[in-house]
């Protein structure tokens, strides 16, 4: 399937998740569902209850509690959704600091900007665009945070690279995001569903991996979550994958 195709299915699917509150991986858009699959991932009850509106159940992990986040710093999100992780990393940078999420789906961007009214932050800012051609100076972010994104990329490795340009030297990027553990077939491959529910996208773990290295980042830790194929995704070969990556 081609990238442009691909990119036009991720907008039009999550431009609906964006106005019925429904995530990818859930399927059914019930708000106490999104809220379980955010708790199993690693959120407490405070972080979801704060800013529920911001939770569409559509991560794979918890990227803010991978590494610390430092008061002062400047923190971007990749396909940062209806603004969760932006949020919480906004309390972490506090008002001296600077949270950039980035979203290809302007229903989403929007969506988020609604949020960060409603839940008053003010040195959060929500960008459209796409992740790989980030709107971000180059060397000008501490932090990147990405949570069950890269997967819907066409092109993985450019979007590698556009997080290591933006990032300063020793930044950091604190990754969770579906990967394969074994082949899947052309037809699973080019199921709509299985795009916009993060798995027909996804590639396999060592390829993932290599990908990162390759760009030129430093891997400092790695965590799998195989159990996630059960609770979400029906058994298929899959796992939700964490990994620090460091600019070197």
């Amino acid at each position: 399937m081609k990238s442009k195709d691909i990119k036009k299915i991720v907008i039009e699917n999550y431009s609906k998740i964006a106005s019925s509150n429904c995530g990818c991986s859930c399927g059914c858009g019930d708000v106490g569902n999104n809220e379980f699959i955010t708790k199993s991932l690693g959120y407490s009850d405070t972080q979801i209850g704060n800013i529920s509106d911001s939770n569409l159940g559509l991560g794979c992990g918890n990227p803010t509690a991978l590494g610390e986040i430092k008061k002062g710093q400047t923190v971007l999100d990749l396909g940062s959704g209806a603004g969760l992780d932006c949020f919480l990393a906004t309390d972490k940078v506090g008002p001296e600091g600077k949270v950039i999420g980035v979203d290809l789906t302007e229903a989403m961007v929007e969506k988020a900007r609604f949020n960060a009214k409603k839940y008053k932050y003010n040195n959060v800012e929500f960008r459209h665009g796409d992740i790989e051609n980030l709107p971000i100076d180059k060397n000008s972010i501490d932090i990147i945070l990405s949570n069950c994104v890269i997967n819907l990329v066409p092109d993985k490795t450019k979007a590698f690279k556009e997080a290591y340009r933006v990032l300063k030297k020793s930044g950091k990027m604190y990754i969770s995001d579906i990967v394969l553990l074994q082949n899947i077939s052309e037809d699973l491959r080019k199921n709509e569903a299985l795009i916009v529910s993060c798995i027909a996208g996804a590639i396999l773990k060592d390829d993932y991996l290599k990908i990162i290295t390759d760009v030129g980042f430093e891997i400092s830790n790695i965590k799998s979550d195989e159990e996630i194929s059960i609770r979400q995704y029906s058994g298929l070969p899959i796992e939700s994958l964490s990994v620090v990556a460091i600019k070197k």
